[in-house]
């Protein structure tokens, strides 16, 4: 009796998954791993149409956020939007609507103290119950949570689930903010930037820590870098500070290796298969003669 045709095609398809599945399950058993197999396994997948392209950036997201911390994407001190204990409430109302935020830490002194955090529907629910009655800030704050700079994404996100909080102030190690970070800014790094009608991605792809450490997103067309930096990289092979990277590395790095062109440093914060996503770029005190790559 001859074997049916689609009996022979289901043969030949688990034959061709059974080597991946193999893999997969070795990996899972207890023998040598590391995140590099992982990561193939996953393109390998990928690749079989197991899933899509989005999937897999989404994947690879998760694994880099454990390497990642607090300090890699938040929003440094200088850049905070805040509202001053002492603010009067139409004062507070106008912060509000020209930022569009939801939340706002607030300071004492300086942006060093924060007290608390004030939503903003809490201040617009009095506005309109009694706009010109008496209003105290401090009676709407709220328990700002610290974590350290150190704290990795994984472990952050975990906590602003469990607290069901969505900002966080990034304490130094002097116990004083250095910045904050939202749930959002976490699951950014996992599904890719989350926009919304109030998002100015021109004032966020180059973010300032210190005079010499910044955060810039990789899509940053190079005429805004050079205006930045003050820098003069062409823009002819390549648009944006990812191209430029890429090209000086001459593959497609990974998260963790650094470069140094002229005398900007760039380290791959996170990266997917398919392009770079997010950069730290140290200024050093000396120029390079040439690119040097570390891993």
């Amino acid at each position: 009796m001859s074997t049916p045709v689609s009996d022979n095609h289901n043969r030949q398809f688990g034959a061709g998954l059974r080597p991946w599945f193999e893999r997969l399950r070795s990996a899972l058993a207890g023998e040598p791993r590391d995140r590099e197999e992982l990561l193939e396994l996953l393109q390998d997948a990928q690749a079989r149409d197991l899933f899509d392209a989005d999937a897999q950036a989404m994947l690879e997201g998760v694994l880099q956020v454990a390497d990642m911390h607090a300090r890699d994407i938040m929003i440094p001190r200088a850049q905070m939007v805040v509202l001053e204990k002492d603010a009067e409430l139409r004062a507070a109302l106008g912060t509000v609507v020209e930022s569009g935020h939801s939340r706002f830490p607030v300071v004492g002194e300086s942006r060093d103290e924060v007290v608390g955090i004030v939503l903003a529907k809490d201040l617009l629910e009095h506005f309109l119950e009694d706009p010109e009655g008496p209003f105290n800030l401090r009676d709407y704050l709220r328990p700002a949570p610290f974590v350290p700079e150190s704290m990795r994404l994984n472990v952050l996100l975990k906590n602003f689930r469990a607290s069901r909080s969505h900002m966080a102030i990034v304490a130094d190690e002097y116990g004083g903010a250095a910045g904050l970070v939202t749930i959002e800014d976490v699951l950014e790094q996992i599904v890719g930037d989350i926009d919304d009608e109030y998002d100015v991605d021109d004032e966020a792809r180059i973010l300032k820590h210190s005079d010499k450490r910044y955060t810039v997103k990789a899509l940053t067309p190079i005429g805004d870098f050079n205006e930045y930096f003050g820098t003069t990289f062409g823009d002819a092979d390549y648009a944006t500070v990812g191209g430029l990277v890429t090209h000086a590395f001459g593959h497609l790095p990974k998260r963790g290796e650094k470069i140094l062109i002229g005398k900007l440093r760039f380290k791959v914060l996170r990266a997917d298969s398919r392009r770079l996503h997010l950069l730290e770029v140290l200024r050093k005190d000396t120029a390079a003669t040439s690119p040097e790559i570390t891993q």
